[in-house]
C-alpha cells in the first residue's frame, strides 16, 4: 500500500466536522464554524494532525455526535428538510449520506491498520 498522509486522528477530526456540517449548519441552519479552520475561507485543517490534539478531538467529535443524535430524536419526521446554498436536503438524505461517510472511513482506517500490521478482515 503506498505511503500516505491520512490518519486516524485526522479521520476522528474530519468525522467531527461533518456531523457539524450536517445536521448543525445544513439541518438547523445553526452558525456553527469549523473546529479547525484552514488558512482560507472554505479551507478546513481536520487531517493536519501534526500539533493536533487527540483528547480534544475525540471530545469533540463525541459532543457534535451527541449534537446529532438530539436532532434526530427531536425531529418530527425523516422528512424534514434543510439546505445548503440553493439544494434542499431531508433528514432521510442525510442519514443515508452519514452512514455512507461513516462506512467510507471505516475503511480507510481499516487500510491504515492493515498498513501497521498487515491482518485483513474477513
Amino acid at each position: 500500500m503506498p505511503s500516505s498522509d491520512l490518519t486516524l486522528l485526522g479521520l476522528v477530526r474530519h468525522l467531527a466536522e461533518v456531523e457539524r456540517s450536517w445536521f448543525r449548519r445544513v439541518l438547523r441552519d445553526e452558525v456553527a464554524p469549523p473546529h479547525w479552520p484552514g488558512p482560507g475561507p472554505g479551507e478546513f485543517a481536520e487531517f493536519e494532525v501534526e500539533t493536533a490534539d487527540p483528547d480534544e478531538a475525540f471530545r469533540i467529535w463525541h459532543e457534535e455526535c451527541a449534537r446529532s443524535r438530539a436532532t434526530v430524536e427531536a425531529a418530527e419526521s425523516l422528512d424534514i428538510t434543510g439546505a445548503y446554498g440553493d439544494e434542499v436536503f431531508s433528514l432521510r438524505y442525510i442519514l443515508t449520506h452519514m452512514i455512507e461517510e461513516y462506512a467510507r472511513h471505516n475503511g480507510h482506517a481499516d487500510l491504515l491498520r492493515e498498513g501497521i500490521d498487515g491482518a485483513t478482515g474477513e
